[in-house]
Protein backbone atom coordinates (compact mmCIF):
# COMPACT_ATOMS: atom_id res chain seq x y z
CA UNK A 1 0.00 0.00 0.00
CA UNK A 2 1.46 3.29 -1.07
CA UNK A 3 1.78 5.95 1.58
CA UNK A 4 0.91 9.51 0.71
CA UNK A 5 3.02 12.28 2.14
CA UNK A 6 1.29 14.89 4.13
CA UNK A 7 1.61 18.36 2.74
CA UNK A 8 2.81 20.86 5.31
CA UNK A 9 1.29 24.29 5.19
CA UNK A 10 3.88 27.04 4.68
CA UNK A 11 5.16 28.58 7.91
CA UNK A 12 3.84 32.08 8.44
CA UNK A 13 6.67 34.67 8.63
CA UNK A 14 5.88 37.13 11.37
CA UNK A 15 9.12 39.12 10.92
CA UNK A 16 8.40 40.62 7.51
CA UNK A 17 7.68 43.96 9.15
CA UNK A 18 11.40 44.27 9.85
CA UNK A 19 12.09 44.58 6.12
CA UNK A 20 9.61 47.42 5.75
CA UNK A 21 10.92 49.06 8.90
CA UNK A 22 14.51 48.86 7.62
CA UNK A 23 13.46 50.41 4.29
CA UNK A 24 11.72 53.23 6.16
CA UNK A 25 14.77 53.94 8.31
CA UNK A 26 17.00 53.97 5.21
CA UNK A 27 14.75 56.45 3.44
CA UNK A 28 14.55 58.62 6.55
CA UNK A 29 18.35 58.67 6.84
CA UNK A 30 18.68 59.60 3.16
CA UNK A 31 16.17 62.42 3.67
CA UNK A 32 18.14 63.94 6.53
CA UNK A 33 21.40 63.61 4.58
CA UNK A 34 19.87 65.57 1.70
CA UNK A 35 18.52 68.22 4.07
CA UNK A 36 21.90 68.58 5.80
CA UNK A 37 23.83 68.84 2.52
CA UNK A 38 21.39 71.51 1.30
CA UNK A 39 21.92 73.55 4.47
CA UNK A 40 25.72 73.33 4.09
CA UNK A 41 25.99 74.28 0.42
CA UNK A 42 26.44 78.02 1.05
CA UNK A 43 29.20 77.43 3.60
CA UNK A 44 31.02 75.14 1.20
CA UNK A 45 30.81 77.71 -1.56
CA UNK A 46 32.15 80.37 0.82
CA UNK A 47 35.03 78.13 1.79
CA UNK A 48 35.84 77.40 -1.85
CA UNK A 49 35.73 81.11 -2.64
CA UNK A 50 38.16 81.93 0.19
CA UNK A 51 40.53 79.18 -0.95
CA UNK A 52 40.39 80.42 -4.54
CA UNK A 53 41.15 83.99 -3.48
CA UNK A 54 44.12 82.86 -1.41
CA UNK A 55 45.47 80.72 -4.27
CA UNK A 56 45.09 83.66 -6.65
CA UNK A 57 47.14 85.97 -4.46
CA UNK A 58 49.84 83.30 -4.14
CA UNK A 59 50.09 82.94 -7.91
CA UNK A 60 50.37 86.71 -8.32
CA UNK A 61 53.12 86.83 -5.71
CA UNK A 62 51.10 89.08 -3.40
CA UNK A 63 50.60 86.35 -0.85
CA UNK A 64 53.53 84.18 0.28
CA UNK A 65 53.49 80.42 -0.10
CA UNK A 66 52.62 78.77 3.26
CA UNK A 67 55.52 77.42 5.29
CA UNK A 68 56.03 75.71 8.63
CA UNK A 69 56.61 79.05 10.37
CA UNK A 70 53.77 80.77 8.55
CA UNK A 71 50.79 78.38 8.37
CA UNK A 72 48.14 78.95 5.68
CA UNK A 73 45.09 81.09 6.19
CA UNK A 74 42.37 78.76 7.49
CA UNK A 75 39.06 78.46 5.73
CA UNK A 76 36.52 78.87 8.51
CA UNK A 77 33.29 76.89 8.17
CA UNK A 78 31.00 77.17 11.15
CA UNK A 79 27.86 75.37 12.23
CA UNK A 80 24.77 76.67 13.98
CA UNK A 81 26.17 75.50 17.29
CA UNK A 82 29.54 77.26 17.09
CA UNK A 83 30.41 80.97 17.27
CA UNK A 84 30.07 82.51 13.83
CA UNK A 85 33.37 83.96 12.61
CA UNK A 86 33.01 85.53 9.14
CA UNK A 87 35.49 84.71 6.43
CA UNK A 88 37.85 87.51 5.43
CA UNK A 89 36.60 89.71 2.64
CA UNK A 90 38.76 89.85 -0.54
CA UNK A 91 39.94 93.37 0.27
CA UNK A 92 40.87 92.26 3.79
CA UNK A 93 42.83 89.29 2.41
CA UNK A 94 44.79 91.62 0.12
CA UNK A 95 45.45 94.14 2.89
CA UNK A 96 46.50 91.49 5.40
CA UNK A 97 48.72 89.78 2.84
CA UNK A 98 50.51 93.03 2.04
CA UNK A 99 50.87 93.75 5.76
CA UNK A 100 52.33 90.30 6.38
CA UNK A 101 54.97 90.77 3.70
CA UNK A 102 55.95 94.19 5.03
CA UNK A 103 56.03 92.95 8.63
CA UNK A 104 58.19 89.95 7.72
CA UNK A 105 60.63 92.29 6.01
CA UNK A 106 60.70 94.68 8.99
CA UNK A 107 61.24 91.86 11.52
CA UNK A 108 63.45 89.63 9.38
CA UNK A 109 66.35 89.54 11.89
CA UNK A 110 64.07 88.49 14.76
CA UNK A 111 62.25 85.94 12.58
CA UNK A 112 65.56 84.38 11.58
CA UNK A 113 66.44 84.02 15.28
CA UNK A 114 63.01 82.49 15.96
CA UNK A 115 62.13 85.34 18.31
CA UNK A 116 59.13 86.40 16.20
CA UNK A 117 56.54 84.50 14.20
CA UNK A 118 54.13 86.05 11.68
CA UNK A 119 51.14 84.20 10.24
CA UNK A 120 47.53 84.84 9.14
CA UNK A 121 44.65 83.67 11.34
CA UNK A 122 40.87 83.85 11.10
CA UNK A 123 40.74 87.16 13.02
CA UNK A 124 43.60 88.78 11.16
CA UNK A 125 47.39 88.78 11.17
CA UNK A 126 49.26 87.42 14.22
CA UNK A 127 52.65 88.85 15.18
CA UNK A 128 53.92 86.50 17.87
CA UNK A 129 56.61 87.94 20.17
CA UNK A 130 58.35 85.06 21.96
CA UNK A 131 59.40 85.48 25.56
CA UNK A 132 63.05 84.75 24.80
CA UNK A 133 63.40 87.87 22.66
CA UNK A 134 61.17 90.31 24.53
CA UNK A 135 60.64 89.36 28.20
CA UNK A 136 62.67 88.06 31.09
CA UNK A 137 61.40 84.83 32.61
CA UNK A 138 58.57 85.44 35.08
CA UNK A 139 58.52 89.18 34.37
CA UNK A 140 56.27 91.56 32.43
CA UNK A 141 59.07 94.06 31.86
CA UNK A 142 60.06 94.40 28.21
CA UNK A 143 63.73 93.84 27.45
CA UNK A 144 65.65 96.96 26.49
CA UNK A 145 67.38 95.25 23.56
CA UNK A 146 63.99 94.39 22.02
CA UNK A 147 63.12 98.08 21.51
CA UNK A 148 64.49 98.28 17.94
CA UNK A 149 62.26 95.41 16.85
CA UNK A 150 59.23 96.92 18.58
CA UNK A 151 59.94 100.28 16.95
CA UNK A 152 60.01 98.68 13.50
CA UNK A 153 56.79 96.78 14.23
CA UNK A 154 55.06 99.92 15.52
CA UNK A 155 56.16 101.95 12.49
CA UNK A 156 54.50 99.46 10.12
CA UNK A 157 51.30 99.21 12.19
CA UNK A 158 51.01 102.97 12.65
CA UNK A 159 50.54 103.41 8.89
CA UNK A 160 47.31 101.38 8.92
CA UNK A 161 44.01 101.91 10.77
CA UNK A 162 43.66 98.33 12.03
CA UNK A 163 42.62 97.66 15.61
CA UNK A 164 45.03 95.56 17.67
CA UNK A 165 44.33 92.88 20.27
CA UNK A 166 47.32 92.16 22.51
CA UNK A 167 47.23 88.61 23.93
CA UNK A 168 49.44 87.35 26.72
CA UNK A 169 50.22 83.59 26.84
CA UNK A 170 52.34 81.33 29.04
CA UNK A 171 53.32 77.68 29.22
CA UNK A 172 51.78 75.29 31.75
CA UNK A 173 54.54 75.62 34.35
CA UNK A 174 52.95 77.21 37.40
CA UNK A 175 54.42 80.49 38.55
CA UNK A 176 54.58 81.90 42.05
CA UNK A 177 56.97 84.74 42.73
CA UNK A 178 56.96 88.05 44.52
CA UNK A 179 55.02 89.73 41.70
CA UNK A 180 52.62 87.11 40.33
CA UNK A 181 50.67 84.30 41.94
CA UNK A 182 49.49 82.66 38.72
CA UNK A 183 50.01 82.46 34.97
CA UNK A 184 46.80 84.44 34.56
CA UNK A 185 48.39 87.43 36.25
CA UNK A 186 51.64 87.15 34.30
CA UNK A 187 49.97 86.82 30.89
CA UNK A 188 47.65 89.75 31.58
CA UNK A 189 50.49 91.92 32.92
CA UNK A 190 52.55 91.33 29.77
CA UNK A 191 49.69 92.26 27.44
CA UNK A 192 48.86 95.43 29.36
CA UNK A 193 52.53 96.40 29.48
CA UNK A 194 52.65 96.12 25.70
CA UNK A 195 49.53 98.31 25.52
CA UNK A 196 51.21 100.91 27.72
CA UNK A 197 54.29 100.94 25.50
CA UNK A 198 52.28 101.38 22.30
CA UNK A 199 50.35 104.30 23.77
CA UNK A 200 53.12 106.09 25.68
CA UNK A 201 56.11 105.60 23.38
CA UNK A 202 54.59 105.13 19.95
CA UNK A 203 51.48 107.29 20.21
CA UNK A 204 48.84 104.71 19.37
CA UNK A 205 45.24 105.75 20.00
CA UNK A 206 43.91 103.86 23.00
CA UNK A 207 40.61 103.09 21.23
CA UNK A 208 42.49 100.91 18.74
CA UNK A 209 43.88 98.65 21.44
CA UNK A 210 42.60 95.88 23.69
CA UNK A 211 44.41 93.51 26.04
CA UNK A 212 43.74 89.95 27.16
CA UNK A 213 45.53 87.23 29.13
CA UNK A 214 45.05 83.53 28.42
CA UNK A 215 47.65 81.96 30.75
CA UNK A 216 48.54 78.45 29.47
CA UNK A 217 45.15 77.65 27.95
CA UNK A 218 45.80 78.61 24.30
CA UNK A 219 49.07 76.84 23.42
CA UNK A 220 50.44 76.73 19.88
CA UNK A 221 52.83 73.86 20.65
CA UNK A 222 53.10 70.93 23.03
CA UNK A 223 54.03 71.74 26.61
CA UNK A 224 55.67 68.32 26.95
CA UNK A 225 58.99 69.58 25.58
CA UNK A 226 61.13 72.63 26.33
CA UNK A 227 60.97 73.83 22.71
CA UNK A 228 57.18 73.76 22.76
CA UNK A 229 56.96 75.58 26.07
CA UNK A 230 59.27 78.29 24.70
CA UNK A 231 56.87 78.88 21.78
CA UNK A 232 53.88 79.06 24.13
CA UNK A 233 55.47 81.78 26.27
CA UNK A 234 54.60 84.72 24.07
CA UNK A 235 52.68 87.93 23.50
CA UNK A 236 50.62 87.91 20.30
CA UNK A 237 49.81 91.18 18.58
CA UNK A 238 46.69 90.34 16.56
CA UNK A 239 46.03 92.82 13.76
CA UNK A 240 42.26 92.53 13.44
CA UNK A 241 40.93 92.37 9.90
CA UNK A 242 37.77 94.30 10.86
CA UNK A 243 39.75 97.45 11.61
CA UNK A 244 36.97 100.05 11.74
CA UNK A 245 37.64 103.77 12.11
CA UNK A 246 37.90 106.23 14.96
CA UNK A 247 34.27 107.24 14.48
CA UNK A 248 33.14 103.63 14.67
CA UNK A 249 35.12 103.19 17.86
CA UNK A 250 33.42 106.24 19.28
CA UNK A 251 30.01 104.89 18.30
CA UNK A 252 30.79 101.58 19.99
CA UNK A 253 31.88 103.33 23.17
CA UNK A 254 28.56 105.16 23.44
CA UNK A 255 26.38 102.14 22.80
CA UNK A 256 24.70 100.26 25.62
CA UNK A 257 26.93 97.66 27.24
CA UNK A 258 26.06 94.02 26.67
CA UNK A 259 24.90 92.06 29.73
Amino acid sequence: MRRTRKKHSPHANHDRWLVSYADFITLLFAFFVVMYSTAQVDQRKAGQLATAIQAGFQQLGAYPTPSAKNPPLPVVVTSQHSPVTPLLRPEDVAGQAALQIEMEQALAPEISRDEVGVWPARDGLVISLREGGFFDSGSAGIKADSQPALSRMAAVLAERPYNLRIEGHTDNVRIHNAQYNSNWELSTARSTEMIRLLIVKYGFVAERLSASGYAEFHPIASNNAAAGRALNRRVDVVVLSDHGTASKADDASTSSPKP
